[in-house]
């Protein structure tokens, strides 16, 4: 007869299991939870800093390796959740927590960055996470139309109640303004305007607050980082080497706001022909020489495909009309990226990563 299991044994193999994102071990991060054991046989839950973890599995299979290991042991049945930890930034005039803000910017206009904040919203929400998307680019608001939504829904209690589309709450000055009229703001009106979509919105509690900033790096830029303290920043370039000077700007912009640097996506990075081939349409590699330069990381790149225009005019993003295409792919691997960064960095402010961990 096999000896019984104890909880001890459990435990210390789970405490040479590490977390690849986080570098420490799983008991240390406090993600195991509901440990059961019943004639040998070991049930407990992982839980994950972010549904959208992208190493999910391989924490998995080996907590199963792990525990398998030990002598006696009959079956392993671990059970996967999330819960997505808070940056530790104080954003005092809202009612309701917003763990993480994630700002998404680039140097110039025509990049796709609207595109790409759309999609990661949309891959965060599809992985389970609660999430919103302000439009606070409102100069140029064309988020509405790629989530398929023209108008709010009524006011309660004098608060603004956010649109919602593909499981995700959704706020920006296109609903406010009748369409094709330019807004000429500047200043005082710009930083009270944001602060509004911020602090007068009923976004509930969320996980992630996605933000498709302005390009450039105006008011609109400083206001935000005023308003709302940022998890981090992404900057979105394409490979060519006039999108890559103003895209470094927009880095150092978030530098000089003391934002903390995601890192950087290149859109566009090539086109995939009939037959197979690459054309490399404006050029090749300028992201991941910008992210070397500047000593920030490389997120990933994403192709060209027709689809994703047809998708954001149709109001359904391509993560959810195309999942299976090659720039969904690639879309929902940055996202897993960007969520195990901003993971790292909630943990490091609770005190449970030293900050020289993280890369």
């Amino acid at each position: 007869m096999s000896n019984s299991v104890s909880k001890e044994e459990v435990l210390n193999a789970l405490s040479k299991v590490q977390d690849p994102e986080l570098h420490k071990d799983l008991v240390s991060l406090g993600m195991i939870k509901d440990l059961k054991i019943k004639d040998n046989n070991v049930e407990f839950t992982i839980e994950l800093t972010t549904p959208a973890c992208p190493l999910r599995d391989k924490i998995k299979k080996d907590s199963t390796e792990a525990v398998n290991a030990i002598p006696g042991v009959a079956t392993v049945d671990i059970n996967m959740s999330a819960n997505v930890p808070h940056d530790g930034r104080a954003r005092g005039l809202i009612q309701k927590p917003i763990r993480n803000a994630i700002a998404v910017a680039s140097g110039k206009g025509g990049v796709g960055k609207s595109t790409v904040a759309v999609n990661i919203s949309v891959a965060l929400a599809n992985a389970g996470a609660r999430v919103g998307l302000l439009d606070a680019d409102i100069y140029g608001p064309n988020v509405p139309t790629m989530m398929g939504v023209n108008k709010l829904p009524p006011s309660q209690n004098e608060r603004i109640i956010p649109a919602e589309a593909h499981g995700i709450k959704l706020m920006s000055i296109g609903f406010l303004v009748p369409e094709g009229q330019p807004l000429i703001w500047r200043g005082p009106m710009l930083h009270s305007a944001i602060r509004q979509f911020i602090t007068d919105v009923d976004w509930g509690e969320l996980d992630y607050l996605v933000i498709d900033l302005p390009p450039g790096t105006g008011d609109a830029q400083l206001s935000l980082a005023q308003s709302i303290p940022l998890s981090g920043g992404i900057i979105i370039t394409l490979p060519q080497k006039v999108s890559l000077e103003d895209a470094r700007r927009g880095l150092e912009m978030f530098r000089s706001m003391n934002v903390p640097i995601l890192g950087i996506v290149e859109n566009m990075s090539f086109l995939t022909l009939p037959d197979g081939s690459t054309l490399d349409v404006f050029g090749q590699g300028g992201g991941e020489k910008l992210a070397a330069d500047a000593k920030v990381d490389f997120i990933g790149s994403i192709p060209m495909d027709p689809i994703v225009r047809e998708s954001g005019d149709n109001g359904v993003p391509i993560v959810i009309s195309h999942p299976s295409s090659q720039v969904a792919d690639a879309l929902v691997e940055i996202t897993k990226k960007i969520a195990a960064k901003v993971s790292v960095i909630a943990k490091e402010s609770s005190g449970i990563i030293p900050i020289e961990m993280i890369d």
